[in-house]
């Protein structure tokens, strides 16, 4: 289920969401395998729910994936609609072996599933998918991307078919709003744990498309430890991936 709610919540910028990720793991010792199952969970929940007709049965997906924890979490997205019946692609921005941990882990998961893992370079040019899936840049956006990478973003770009990002549209900066060349231009976006002020500048909204908050399972407290000292929130009292606009 998920639930639209009204615009009273936090916002956090990119380094306050490094250290809620820090906090999770060395004071709550939540690890980020548990974090990234959760963000893939609530990717899953709103590509099923608002795109796939609540039924992804035999519906064509492209995900598309780097190799950090926005990748990972995209990994998690791509096996869970494989379980559900979808007909899944993966594409990668690079080889198994440059993944982070994490991530590789899920990497090999879907190997074991016999999910079809591809390079980007081999992202078709004909086709028709039922939705696209972005995992390929997250907060960590340093400048414009570039290499395989900047290809794939404008391999989405250049489709006709809606396009769901995770945390953020690959490209565009969680703090400062800034929209780097090229960016991905998203129906939707769920982004993670508490909204990004990026996501609120007038420049990004247009290529946010929709926004939604998942749960990655972070305390409320947590919010209240003295590195952050902000207002706890529970937002997610109602349901597992909530709407913002």
């Amino acid at each position: 289920m998920i639930k639209k709610i009204e615009s009273t919540y936090l916002k956090i910028d990119t380094p306050q969401m490094i250290e809620v990720d820090r906090l999770m793991m060395e004071e709550y010792h939540i690890e980020l395998i548990q974090m990234m199952e959760n963000a893939g969970r609530c990717l899953a929940i709103v590509a099923r729910d608002r795109f796939l007709e609540k039924d992804p049965q035999d519906k064509k997906i492209a995900v598309l994936v780097g190799t950090g924890g926005n990748g990972g979490g995209a990994l998690v997205c791509a096996r869970r609609l494989h379980s559900w019946g979808a007909n899944v692609e993966v594409y990668t921005t690079a080889n198994a072996e440059k993944f982070t941990p994490i991530s590789m882990h899920q990497y090999h998961i879907l190997r074991r599933m016999k999910v079809p893992i591809l390079s980007g370079e081999e992202l078709p040019k004909e086709g028709d998918y039922d939705l696209l899936i972005d995992g390929i840049i997250g907060y960590s956006v340093k400048g414009n991307p570039y290499g395989l990478p900047k290809v794939m973003i404008q391999w989405l770009n250049e489709r006709t078919e809606k396009v769901l990002s995770l945390d953020t549209p690959s490209g565009l900066d969680l703090t400062s709003g800034t929209v780097h060349d090229p960016t991905v231009n998203a129906k939707a976006t769920l982004t993670l744990a508490m909204p990004k002020k990026g996501l609120f500048e007038d420049t990004a909204k247009t290529i946010v498309g929709e926004l939604y908050l998942g749960d990655i399972s972070v305390p409320p407290q947590l919010y209240q430890e003295p590195s952050l000292n902000l207002e706890a929130m529970n937002v997610f009292r109602y349901a597992d991936v909530v709407r913002i606009y």
